[in-house]
């Protein structure tokens, strides 16, 4: 099975998943967003995947987003996803793609419902 993380290893979530996976014998494709942030396609593709909106997978408890005034309403889909690509810190962990489906794992035992 052909899977993806989305990955922050200094996240107890994102580990955990990527635990439940490895526990299952998957070696995910694992990508640290943080240094390899996707590109906007990618993520438009991921949110639509997930049935979310850009503001719904932004960190709000990051700093950054307070300094952007992200919380503004007035923010356009596309915009926010170019503030994400610009500061993936904003992006919330882990993503995990499966051929079932993708999610946001949070809690990480979110997993089991695409393995």
């Amino acid at each position: 099975m052909q899977v993806t993380i989305y990955h922050n290893p200094r996240c107890s979530n994102s580990r955990g998943a990527l635990e439940i996976l490895h526990a299952q014998g998957i070696a995910p494709q694992v990508v640290e967003y943080l240094d390899v942030p996707p590109d906007a396609a990618t993520l438009q593709c991921l949110l639509r995947d997930m049935g979310m909106a850009a503001r719904e997978l932004m960190r709000e408890k990051e700093a950054i987003y307070a300094e952007l005034d992200l919380a503004n309403p007035n923010w356009s889909e596309d915009e926010l996803i170019a503030f994400m690509i610009a500061h993936p810190v904003l992006i919330n962990r882990p993503i995990v793609v499966t051929p079932k489906g993708v999610r946001l794992c949070r809690p990480p035992e979110v997993v089991h419902e695409i393995l």
